[in-house]
Order: C-alpha cells, then structure tokens, then sequence
C-alpha cells in the first residue's frame, strides 16, 4: 500500500482516555523498538526509555507536572523518553524523533498514545523535569524530554483531511 505511512499519519490524534485493559507484551514491545530505531545525529543513539507499568508510578509521573496530565489518568502504560546529554547536544531533537517513532508505531497498532511535555514545564513546588528525575532516579547528565502514555483508545477522533493541510505554510525556493 503505497500510502500506509500517510494514513497512519492522518489517523494519529492526542488520545487522552484509555480502556482499563493493558497492552499485551508484543505490543509493548513493538512500540519500544519503535523508539530504539529512531536516528540520531551522528548515530550517537543518546536516547533511553523508561517503560512505567506500574499504575501506583504512573500516578506519581501524573503528580510531577501541574497540568497537561489527563492521558496518565487511565494510560496502560508510559514510556518516560530521556536522553544522556553528554552523548548528544542535539538530544532534545534526537528524543523528539524517538518519541515521534513511538507514537506513530502505537498508531499503526491501532492504539492510543499522548505527548505530555516535561522539559521546561513545572510541578506544583519546582521543576517538572526534577520531580521526574528524581522519582525514577534517572542521572543528572539526562535530559527528560517527555512522558509518552499508551493505551487502547476510549475515545475516537476523526482523522485529518487533506483539507486540514496547511498549504499555506510550504514555501517553495525561498520564504
């Protein structure tokens, strides 16, 4: 099919609700080498994964940012996507492209998955990204760029149209 790529890409929404139902292993696991073929400048591969299916962690990740958490309120799991800073001084690009991968994968698995951004956003006392280091132990050279949360939809959401293309924003040649 040639288009598969464009119709997974269409259907990929925000999903913020899940079913109470976990993702089975294969799944789990296809969605991390998902994230572990993602380039990376230079091929340094600074990327690493934090898989969170414990639900008491998940609810503390969810309490490490003072909003933009609904998807963490019923995810099956989250995928926490940090990158070792020394590795890499692209890592916030490299993760971004991990994290992209992984969300496209889940999609093509016909699950749900959400973005919730942790670099340079806030708890309710300090540092999102602190409060998130601290609580996995995760080593101060790594940045923490997000967490991913994963799970069967609850909800549904049209896909885009070629209509909802902004056209307008390609330049062509020069600005």
């Amino acid at each position: 099919m040639p288009d598969e790529m464009l119709e997974i890409l269409k259907r990929r929404r925000s999903i913020r609700k899940f079913r109470e139902e976990k993702l089975t292993k294969e799944e789990v696991e296809k969605i991390l080498k998902a994230g572990l073929l993602a380039p990376s400048s230079k091929n340094k591969k600074p990327v690493e994964l934090i898989l969170v299916e414990d639900p008491h962690t998940i609810q503390a990740l969810k309490n490490c940012k003072n909003m933009g958490t609904a998807g963490l309120d019923s995810a099956a799991c989250a995928i926490v996507v940090t990158a070792d800073s020394r590795k890499s001084d692209v890592w916030v690009e490299d993760a971004s492209i991990a994290a992209t991968m992984m969300m496209l994968e889940a999609e093509s698995l016909s699950l749900g998955s959400v973005w919730i951004q942790i670099r340079n956003r806030q708890s309710a006392s300090a540092d999102a990204e602190i409060e998130v280091r601290n609580l996995l132990n995760i080593p101060e050279s790594y940045g923490v760029l997000n967490i991913l949360a994963f799970g069967r939809k609850a909800e549904e959401k049209a896909p885009y149209k070629e209509e909802d293309l902004q056209r307008s924003s390609v330049h062509r040649e020069r600005f």
